[in-house]
C-alpha cells in the first residue's frame, strides 16, 4: 500500500444548491481518507477545479462566468485577487496549459484563454474561440455546448469537447501567445453528446465519454499532425441496464491497463479493461458510486485510490482499487453538500 503520509484534496460544490463552495481536505495516503480542513464561499458555484502545487483554480458556473484563484501554500484558501470574467456563459471546465488557463463554456459554446501572472493569478481573457453547430437531440443539442477544453500531453494542441455538436475540435496552440488556431474537427456519432475526454498515458490514444448516450469512443491521437481518429465505440453499461444514464467523468489508470467512468442516473462507476493496443475496451463491472449522481472522479497517482464526487447525495466517497481486477471497493466518505468536483495534489 505504500508509506502512510498526508496529501491534499480540493472539492468544488454548488453554492446555489447549499454547497460550501471550495473545500480543502487532507488525505491520509495510507487509507485514502479525507478530512476537511478549510472552506470558502467566496466564489459562486465553483463547479470545476484545477491545481498546481501552489495555486488552486475554480470556475464559477454562472450565467456571467468567471474564474478564481487561491494561494494554497499555507494550508488555507487565500484568494489571489477577485474572480476574473471569462467572456463566456456557464463555464463547466478549466485546465492549465503552460502559463495559461483554458475555460470551456457550456452556455455560450465557447472556449477562452487567460494568461497567468507571475503569482499564478489569471489575467484578463486574451482570446476566445466561439463554435457553431448542433446535434439531433431537440433538448440538449440545439446549439454548441463546449463542455471541456484541455491541452494534449505534448502541449502543442488544445482539444475542445462539444456536447451540442457531437464533435471534438482540435486547435494548434501558439507556443508564444497560447492563442488557439482552428485545425480540424472530429465528428462523433450523432446524439452521443460527448462530455469528457481523457488521454492514455502513452499519449497515442484518447477516450471520449458521451453524456447523452452511455458510450466510450476510443480514438487514436497523432500529436505530430493534430489528428484525432475514432476507431471503436463501447457501451459503459451492461446490456439491459434499467433507467436513464448520463455519464459524466472519466479517469485512466497510470499504467494504461484500465479506465473508470462515472454514470449519473445509474449511480455507478463502470470499470473497463484496456488491451495492449489501448484500442479495445472491455466492460468488466459496474459498481455503486457510494451516493447519488456522481459528477466527477479523481484517481490518486498510484492508481490505488478512486474518489467520486456525488452531487445529489452531497458527499465524496473514496474507494480502494483492487489492482488485479480494477474493481473499486468503498472505504469511506466525506459529507460535502452539492459536491461537483474533486482534485488531488
Amino acid at each position: 500500500m505504500g508509506d502512510t503520509g498526508v496529501g491534499r484534496a480540493f472539492i468544488g460544490s454548488f453554492t446555489s444548491a447549499g454547497g460550501p463552495g471550495v473545500v480543502a481536505a487532507s488525505v491520509d495516503t495510507g487509507t485514502g481518507a479525507l478530512t476537511a480542513t478549510a472552506a470558502t464561499r467566496s466564489v459562486t458555484d465553483p463547479s470545476y477545479l484545477a491545481a498546481t502545487d501552489s495555486v488552486l483554480y475554480a470556475v464559477s458556473e454562472t450565467a456571467d462566468g468567471a474564474v478564481a484563484a487561491f494561494d494554497i501554500t499555507g494550508g488555507a484558501l487565500r484568494p489571489l485577487g477577485e474572480p476574473v470574467p471569462v467572456d463566456g456563459h456557464s463555464p463547466t471546465h478549466l485546465a492549465l496549459a503552460g502559463a495559461r488557463l483554458l475555460t470551456a463554456h457550456y452556455g455560450s459554446g465557447s472556449v477562452s484563454v487567460l494568461p497567468l501572472r507571475p503569482d499564478g493569478s489569471p489575467g484578463p481573457v486574451s482570446s476566445v474561440v466561439r463554435y457553431e453547430g448542433r446535434g439531433p437531440d431537440p433538448d440538449r443539442q440545439t446549439r454548441p455546448h463546449a463542455h471541456q477544453a484541455l491541452p494534449d500531453p505534448s502541449g502543442r494542441w488544445m482539444l475542445a469537447v462539444d456536447l451540442g455538436a457531437d464533435a471534438v475540435r482540435v486547435h494548434a496552440l501558439d507556443t508564444v501567445t497560447g492563442t488557439p488556431a482552428a485545425h480540424r474537427t472530429t465528428a462523433l456519432p450523432p446524439g452521443t453528446g460527448p462530455r469528457h475526454l481523457a488521454f492514455h498515458p502513452g499519449g497515442r490514444h484518447a477516450y471520449v465519454l458521451g453524456e447523452l448516450e452511455p458510450t466510450l469512443t476510443v480514438c487514436r491521437w497523432d500529436d505530430r499532425n493534430g489528428t484525432l481518429e475514432p476507431v471503436a465505440a463501447h457501451r459503459v453499461l451492461p446490456d439491459g441496464a434499467a433507467g436513464p444514464a448520463y455519464p459524466s467523468a472519466l479517469v485512466v489508470a497510470p499504467d494504461g491497463r484500465r479506465l473508470w467512468a462515472a454514470i449519473r442516473g445509474h449511480d455507478g462507476i463502470a470499470v473497463l479493461d484496456l488491451d495492449e493496443t489501448a484500442e479495445e475496451a472491455q466492460l468488466v463491472a459496474t459498481v455503486p458510486c457510494g451516493g447519488h449522481w456522481p459528477r466527477d472522479l479523481a484517481l490518486d497517482p498510484s492508481g490505488r485510490r478512486l474518489y467520486a464526487a456525488n452531487e445529489r447525495s452531497g458527499d465524496v466517497t473514496w474507494f480502494h482499487v483492487d489492482q488485479a481486477t480494477g474493481i473499486p471497493q468503498p472505504t469511506g466518505s466525506l459529507p460535502v453538500p452539492a459536491a461537483s468536483c474533486v482534485v488531488l495534489t
